[in-house]
């Protein structure tokens, strides 16, 4: 699932970065294909795709923004089961007090990614009439991903790469 979930990001953010719905409807069945029904990812890929067609099919804008924000809202399980990373420390100190401390850890990880994909939802929900997408700003949230984003393709990146990557 690894390469499906970059393919379906940067198929899907290039697409959307030129305008060309085709390609952006493409990263939507496999997204579809992929990804559960309340994976972040497919939201992400149904609001974006969304903005594609705002100009020129603006009822079938609306119905996959409606579907994208039904996602958000219905990923709380998902975030929920998201396992926190075990990273490398600067010191044993650290990584003892992870290990003692797991529960903690993971709760202010999940913490974490509740904001994120609550701020997800704002984004998602507060876009009542889709626009057409800014090329500036899609070139910006692709280039900043690509630096940005961790090398380990866990739950982190994951929904990461759903917030980052969602263009509204």
């Amino acid at each position: 699932m690894g390469s499906a979930d970059g393919n379906v990001r940067v198929c899907a953010c290039r697409a959307r970065n030129k305008g060309r719905a085709r390609s952006a409807a493409q990263a939507v069945q496999v997204a579809r294909a992929t990804f559960d029904l309340d994976d972040p990812r497919l939201g992400t890929a149904l609001a974006n795709h969304a903005l594609c067609l705002a100009e020129r099919d603006g009822d079938n804008a609306g119905r996959l923004l409606r579907e994208a924000t039904g996602i958000w809202r219905r990923n709380g399980p998902w975030v929920e089961t998201m396992t926190a990373p075990r990273s490398a420390r600067s010191s044993l100190f650290h990584l003892r007090m992870e290990l003692r401390h797991r529960e903690t850890y993971e709760e202010n990880w999940r913490i974490k990614w509740r904001d994120m994909a609550k701020d997800a939802l704002r984004r998602v929900a507060g876009t009542a009439d889709p626009a057409p997408i800014d090329p500036e700003r899609a070139a910006a949230a692709l280039a900043a991903w690509q630096r940005e984003r961790p090398a380990m393709l866990n739950d982190t990146r994951k929904l990461m790469a759903a917030v980052r990557l969602l263009l509204m």
